[in-house]
């Protein structure tokens, strides 16, 4: 159309006339106006058509490439393989993850049609390292955008050199030094959840996902932002339902090709739920950022703590003190996605070890022992040195990350073509890396269903460095993965410590969530037995601490019982 001259020189008003054609489009345009005399349905008919054989006459080259490799046969012009991904939200992650198994079993790759757009499935080390190993598709692909009006351009979601210079920033925040001083709020927090578990002692089972997710999210809290929002003795966390419901919306946009454009998304019912979860969420860490700068600004050392910590929120904010060029909304960005990633990806984490453990009273009773060694009757709470000392509890949960990885799929778009196996990838496809059945592939894990922590006590020389990539790999790694490995170790030892766990549902009989994060439909049932080869629990032995922190609610840790004023 740009060959057409618009004349805005008119007699009257709204009048609008079309110069005249250039000579290679004068067919067209005098098919045009004639089509437009007869009525404007023909003429949009027309045009529809036209843009539809134009668009495929463009992609030629990529349909003659993608046609190559396996996938899902079928598919609707135009529409591709939507219709067979138009199932219960239940279902879709099923049907994506059964592609290696279908199409996939040979060379790890197989295709599928998500409109006219081309997705690459990946489960396959060697593929994958293709993908994630280079610098030049670092982009997050086109469904990461439904994730953008809730995080931004954050770190998740951003790409190219606003990116890097994010990543140059951030990082600093998950030096080992700052991350030591954090073990103080893990162990603070994990108290209060052993202590909240015990109501469930009596309990016949009960569902542990929205206890460990309390918890995870009063620690991401504490250390993101320096705040407390006692999520775990408040159980109604608006915050906590609104990440819940926005994961399950944007699940929804990403599967579902009607609610993909925008103007469609704003005519359906989600798009008011949506509108709702991010004033919820945009609410909180708004206004949790504004009394921070407003405390900031009232002290001369940005470290208020006393202890050498510092909440990413203030590293932020130093940040931008110091000329990076951080605005309000580049810290809020940055602050939602911590909370996100560093909240809800944990959580499932925990759950899922919980849930094996309880499932192999066997590799249960071994954790226990490390942890026995380790303590001995001494009920002090874990120091640096005891969680280097958890070299099996570190492998279950390296395991149960395996079977269960809290992100199951990683999407990339390529920029430019790339080979695969044998065959040539066109650039523009959406690259769709399948962690749950990547750390699956038999040739890299023997007997891959069964769960077993010995796999990773020594380091597998024949392991593909990118056969188990629970926390992405490459340069677009996460940043946070030391710290989730040292909060999930506090709060596992902690629970192990005082409980025995017991699985009451079977592994085959759940069904799966992949949404934003791993999830099982419904509950995760367990059930909790006290240990009776320990000594009472001495919560007054704060004294035995290796740091001190004013911060610290004395009131909860002394309890030595439950106590009826936090609802135990």
């Amino acid at each position: 159309m740009s060959n057409f001259r618009l004349n805005g020189r008119s007699k009257g008003l709204g009048e609008v006339r079309l110069g005249e054609p250039s000579t290679e489009m004068g067919v067209i345009s005098s098919a045009v106006i004639g089509l437009a005399k007869i009525g404007m349905l023909p003429f949009l008919v027309v045009l529809t058509i036209s843009f539809l054989l134009f668009r495929y006459w463009k992609m030629r080259r990529t349909i003659g490439l993608m046609e190559k490799i396996p996938g899902l046969p079928g598919g609707l012009p135009f529409f591709g393989n939507a219709i067979e991904l138009n199932v219960d939200h239940d279902e879709v992650f099923t049907r994506i993850a059964s592609t290696r198994m279908l199409w996939g079993r040979k060379n790890g790759v197989c295709k599928v049609w998500f409109g006219s757009r081309p997705i690459l499935c990946i489960s396959k080390a060697s593929a994958v390292e293709v993908i994630l190993s280079s610098s030049k598709h670092i982009d997050k692909s086109e469904e990461y955008k439904y994730l953008h009006p809730w995080l931004g351009r954050g770190l998740l979601t951003s790409s190219g050199h606003q990116w890097h210079a994010r990543r140059r920033i951030l990082t600093p925040s998950f030096h080992f030094k700052i991350l030591d001083h954090f073990v103080q709020i893990f162990v603070e927090q994990s108290l209060i959840l052993r202590d909240k578990l015990s109501s469930q002692l009596d309990e016949e089972a009960f569902n542990i996902f929205p206890f460990i997710t309390r918890c995870t999210l009063d620690i991401i809290c504490e250390t993101a932002m320096g705040r407390k929002v006692n999520a775990q003795t408040c159980f109604d966390s608006e915050y906590v339902q609104a990440v819940y419901k926005i994961g399950s919306i944007i699940q929804n946009r990403q599967s579902k090709i009607w609610l993909q454009p925008e103007w469609a998304f704003r005519l359906s019912s989600l798009h008011r739920e949506h509108q709702e979860c991010l004033r919820i969420l945009h609410g909180f860490s708004t206004s949790v950022i504004q009394e921070r700068k407003t405390e900031l600004s009232n002290q001369n050392d940005l470290n208020l703590k006393g202890n050498g910590s510092l909440a990413f929120l203030d590293l932020l904010l130093e940040a931008s003190n110091n000329g990076k060029c951080l605005t309000d909304e580049d810290i809020r960005e940055e602050v939602d996605t911590f909370m996100f990633e560093g909240h809800d990806t944990t959580s499932a984490a925990l759950c899922w070890t919980l849930f094996l453990l309880g499932s192999h009273p066997e590799i249960q009773n071994r954790a226990y022992q490390e942890l026995r060694n380790i303590f001995g009757d001494d009920d002090r709470p874990p120091n640096s040195k005891d969680l280097a000392s958890m070299k099996y509890l570190t492998c279950c949960i390296k395991e149960a990350l395996r079977l269960y990885p809290s992100v199951p799929i990683f999407a990339r778009n390529l920029n430019e073509d790339v080979t695969i196996a044998e065959y040539t990838v066109p650039a523009g496809t959406t690259a769709l890396i399948i962690a749950y059945q990547l750390h699956r592939d038999p040739e890299q894990f023997p007997n891959p269903e069964m769960f077993d922590p010995e796999r990773f006590m020594e380091r597998d020389p024949t392991l593909h460095p990118y056969a188990y990539i629970p926390f992405s790999a490459g340069p677009r790694n996460c940043i946070g993965q030391k710290f989730a490995l040292l909060e999930e170790k506090v709060v596992l030892s902690t629970i192990l410590r005082e409980y025995k766990i017991q699985s009451v549902d079977r592994r085959e009989d759940l069904v799966l969530l992949g949404e934003l994060i791993l999830r099982p439909k419904n509950e995760l049932k367990m059930k909790l037995q006290l240990r009776s080869d320990k000594l009472p629990l001495d919560h007054c032995a704060m004294k035995s601490l290796p740091f001190k922190s004013s911060r610290i609610n004395k009131n909860v840790l002394k309890l030595s019982k439950p106590s009826k004023r936090y609802g135990l």
